[in-house]
């Protein structure tokens, strides 16, 4: 099994979560994902880029956004990281409590675990780590290898 790896350092701009969002696209299509999968794949990068930029780093340009995007055989396995304060996971306001339903933010962490198959989070010094792991399923991996 050959391990397929890219990690690319990005500024701390919403320009760099566009890029981020485009490359794990590209990366969910060649690992054989759907569309479908590649779109919430996708949407999950964006949210965990969005959280790196504007929670962890406050777009401050002096910090970096570090992403790498793992293909294991199974598993695609992305990792975000900010140079940030950190984040508390568990204090993270649950967005389908009544009294955070029509809230603009902080349904990033709830998309992300809802789009990817296991989320971990890790605290650095200084900044958070972000794993987003999704497994390629029969489909997908029928798919892969008949494209091959």
């Amino acid at each position: 099994m050959t391990v397929q790896r890219v990690s690319y350092t990005l500024d701390s701009s919403l320009d760099s979560v566009n890029k981020a969002e485009e490359e794990a696209t590209k990366v969910a299509t060649r690992a054989g994902f759907d569309e479908d999968e590649t779109g919430r794949i996708s949407m999950a990068v964006r949210e965990a880029m969005v959280n790196a930029v504007l929670h962890g780093n406050h777009y401050d340009p002096n910090k970096r956004v570090s992403i790498s995007f793992e293909m294991t055989g199974n598993e695609l396995v992305i990792t975000v990281q900010d140079q940030g304060a950190g984040l508390d996971v568990d204090n993270v306001a649950d967005p389908l409590a009544p009294e955070n339903l029509l809230k603009q933010s902080g349904r990033g962490i709830f998309l992300i675990r809802a789009f990817m198959d296991e989320v971990r989070f890790r605290k650095l010094e200084p900044g958070t780590e972000i794993t987003l792991i999704k497994r390629v399923h029969a489909a997908a991996s029928d798919h892969k290898e008949a494209s091959q």
